[in-house]
């Protein structure tokens, strides 16, 4: 499509120019986490807002990381790495997933007889080709839409763009939760299958029989970037947006706290009781989140607190906090095991060398 058309149809369908994509992070340039993980097991591992997921160790032993290696435009891409050989049975599946907090989507009218298209776009690139597939459901995953794709060439960077109809029955959330899952079946088992491809139907799927297992294979790869969904049925060029952008948008879910020195402040109000400032939050968060705390010690690498002397007391084993989606206050209790504070006094919070608070809201 030319130039002048993509601008044509966009007009036409009264789709912005920018913040069109509702994805966060499609060019995987944010990776906050770690930019590798070996065997990490699913979940959150790497980059950010896509999550990898199996049922019943259905992906199995892989490595996942921050890869240079990127079509033309972008700088990097997700890639996974299969490190052992998985049996594919009926109740095992891999996916790579993208969860839409219920807000950001509410637009698409989901659930009405106003449901719009929307179309998805990306970039892959895998060792094994043939047939594979991507799924869209609700909150309640009891409506499923699968829509395929072939990846033709093995190891060479492909786009596809897929249009998906908007449902106009079920119930799709627009609160602070999952309002839409996307997902990317890597291998399905046969109780996750449908043969319905381009409908809403009832239930929760993956994909069809002829789903690609890429675990049957040891070191295997496949790899996703440049990934966008817009509003209506044209596909248009990946919309780039600056890495301060991008970073923020991400951090609404999570972020890292980094610490070094003498980081917070505050009062002993008995020898063994404290209550520090607040930490405020980069952004504030969805919810008000999970907190990972550096280990708690005296030595490298570790926090602790000191008294008004600036000397180490007897550390306790846990760290609370009043938790609120714009900061937190971390305190302790009688029964936490700190001891050597002055009553009525300054204490601190020490990190010896560098620590990361963990500050986890995702969906």
């Amino acid at each position: 499509m030319s130039k002048a058309a993509e601008l044509a149809a966009l007009i036409g369908s009264q789709t912005a120019l920018s913040n069109r994509n509702l994805i966060i992070n499609g060019a995987m340039q944010v990776f906050q986490r770690a930019t590798s993980a070996t065997n990490p097991g699913g979940g959150y591992d790497t980059v950010d807002r896509f999550r990898s997921s199996q049922n019943n160790s259905g992906l199995g032993n892989y490595n996942a990381e921050q890869s240079t290696d990127a079509p033309s435009g972008f700088a990097s891409s997700y890639k996974l790495t299969k490190s052992g050989v998985t049996s594919q049975t009926s109740t095992t599946s891999a996916f790579i997933q993208y969860f839409f907090e219920g807000q950001d989507v509410q637009q698409l009218q989901y659930g009405s007889s106003s449901a719009k298209k929307v179309t998805l776009s990306f970039y892959v690139k895998s060792s094994v080709t043939g047939q594979y597939y991507i799924s869209v459901f609700n909150n309640a995953a009891d409506r499923t839409l699968l829509k395929g794709y072939t990846i033709d060439s093995a190891d060479t960077w492909e786009k596809k763009t897929i249009t998906i109809i908007g449902d106009q029955s079920g119930t799709w959330l627009t609160t602070n939760a999952v309002g839409i899952h996307l997902m990317w079946s890597l291998g399905t088992g046969s109780s996750y299958q449908s043969s319905t491809l381009d409908a809403y139907q009832a239930g929760f799927y993956m994909a069809k029989s002829d789903q690609v297992n890429i675990a049957a294979s040891v070191s295997s790869t496949w790899q996703l970037t440049g990934v966008q969904l817009e509003v209506g049925d044209v596909g248009t060029a990946f919309e780039h947006e600056d890495f301060a952008t991008t970073l923020a948008k991400c951090q609404r879910f999570f972020e890292n706290v980094e610490w070094n020195g003498y980081v917070l402040f505050g009062n002993s109000y008995s020898t063994t009781q404290w209550l520090l400032q607040q930490i405020i939050w980069k952004v504030e968060k969805r919810v008000a989140p999970t907190l990972t705390y550096p280990t708690i010690g005296t030595s490298a690498n570790t926090v602790g607190i000191t008294e008004n002397t600036a000397n180490y007391v007897t550390q306790g084993s846990v760290i609370r906090a009043f938790i609120t989606t714009t900061g937190a206050a971390a305190y302790n209790n009688g029964a936490d095991g700190y001891s050597g504070l002055t009553d009525d006094s300054i204490c601190s919070l020490y990190s010896q060398g560098a620590t990361t608070l963990k500050v986890d809201a995702e969906i």
